[in-house]
């Protein structure tokens, strides 16, 4: 673990490394997701043989009932009750009401306000490759649909010999998923985006993917709605003489398990630095002066993850006002969070939680304005009309309301 200061050149870049991006991985993924716009399966089909190394036809593509209803026969049987006990924890959390439509009249002829429906169709991605993230469906699927959300798809890389992880498959057949498609990459968010023969368009894409899937996430922003554009996943640790060294080790550790994960300890302590340093292999550590420091200091980062492990976490975690989930205590890991706790996982990551949040219900739903005005209303605001149409240089538009008014 390399220690920093604030001043350097490494924290600056750090605190902007959402910024980051390859010209390879760009170029790469816009040819892919331009064949797949232009070629539709051929393209789908094609990437899939060179990228996951599987020969699909079109009809293989959609995983069969068949085969997500067998998905549970070799599955060890605990795995189902632990299954539902996370599912159940996030349905519980997520169990709020929904928006309520706003009405306002102002009593002269105008009503204003906004209406809430839940958006048609989502495409939710799940990684695979080196780990299948079998929670992420249904961290995923259940803000969709406690949100309305009509038609729920899921697309998941195959593995070498053609098939999907049956722990995905058993997830997403208890949620009643309407269809599974064995399709990765940037070709995957492409076919859900644009459409193929075989795939229906999506309205929104959501779900973590590696830099390939992020990227074409971020180009394809406008085709279709996203989520965020995820990064490699992160922990930030604030820490002092009374934070168990154990524990932050371990919780360090644990988030750079992931690929490209990145660690940060914040801490006034110089021992657990200096522990710290010898034990991480990765990472970066930055020693403060006191907590109020600390909090500056994660303020700027905006992690994915948060953990707070001082004495009365709460006070300090009424001023950090960016992280994607916050932590508090000697017993809350990320891992419960990652796992069972309730919220979703699916969080911003690269600092992008300054202006991003964590996925929920809100994220599938889409607000409408609605304007109603009386024709005496309409006179009420006649000449504003007029005189803004007119700076605007835009004379149809109050012609619109003259018309009205005659």
């Amino acid at each position: 673990m390399r220690i920093l200061t604030t001043t350097g050149t490494v924290w600056q870049q750090l605190c902007a490394r959402q910024l980051t991006r390859k010209r390879r991985v760009e170029e790469r993924v816009r040819q892919i997701t331009d064949d797949v716009h232009r070629e539709g399966d051929d393209a789908l089909l094609r990437y899939t043989r060179r990228f996951d190394g599987v020969r699909l036809s079109s009809k293989q593509l959609r995983v069969t009932e068949a085969e997500i209803s067998g998905s549970f026969q070799n599955l060890d049987p605990k795995f189902a009750l632990h299954l539902k006990s996370a599912i159940q924890n996030v349905e519980a959390f997520y169990a709020r009401p929904r928006l309520k439509p706003v009405r306002f009249m102002d009593g002269d002829g105008v009503v204003l306000g906004e209406k809430f429906d839940p958006i048609d169709s989502v495409g939710i991605y799940i990684p695979g490759g080196t780990a299948s993230l079998v929670s992420t469906v249904y961290m995923t699927v259940i803000p969709a649909k406690k949100a309305g959300v009509k038609r729920i798809i899921l697309a998941t890389p195959p593995r070498k010999n053609g098939s999907v992880d049956p722990h995905i498959l058993s997830v997403a057949s208890l949620l009643k998923v309407d269809e599974v498609y064995r399709m990765g990459g940037a070709q995957a968010i492409a076919a859900m985006a644009f459409g193929t023969k075989t795939i229906l368009k999506v309205d929104k894409i959501v779900g973590p993917g590696n830099a390939y899937v992020n990227e074409a996430k971020r180009q394809l922003f406008g085709f279709v709605d996203i989520d965020t554009i995820a990064g490699p996943s992160e922990i930030a640790i604030i820490a002092n003489r009374y934070s168990s060294p154990e524990y932050v080790i371990a919780d360090l550790m644990g988030e750079t398990e992931h690929a490209g994960g990145i660690a940060f300890l914040i801490t006034t302590s110089k021992a657990l630095a200096k522990l710290a340093r010898k034990q991480v292999p990765g990472g970066y550590c930055v020693l403060v002066k006191n907590l109020d420091e600390a909090v500056e200091v994660a303020n700027r980062l905006a992690p994915e993850h948060l953990e707070i492990m001082v004495r009365s976490p709460q006070k300090l975690a009424r001023k950090i006002r960016h992280a994607g989930a916050i932590f508090l205590g000697q017993f809350s890991p990320v891992t419960v969070g990652d796992y069972i706790a309730g919220p979703s996982h699916v969080l911003p990551t690269g600092g992008a939680a300054r202006t991003f949040s964590g996925l929920g219900i809100d994220d599938f739903i889409r607000r409408t304005h609605f304007v109603s005005y009386t024709k005496k209303a309409l006179e009420r605001f006649r000449e504003p009309l007029e005189q803004i149409a007119a700076i605007e240089g835009l004379p149809k538009h109050y012609e619109a309301v003259k018309v009205r008014l005659q």
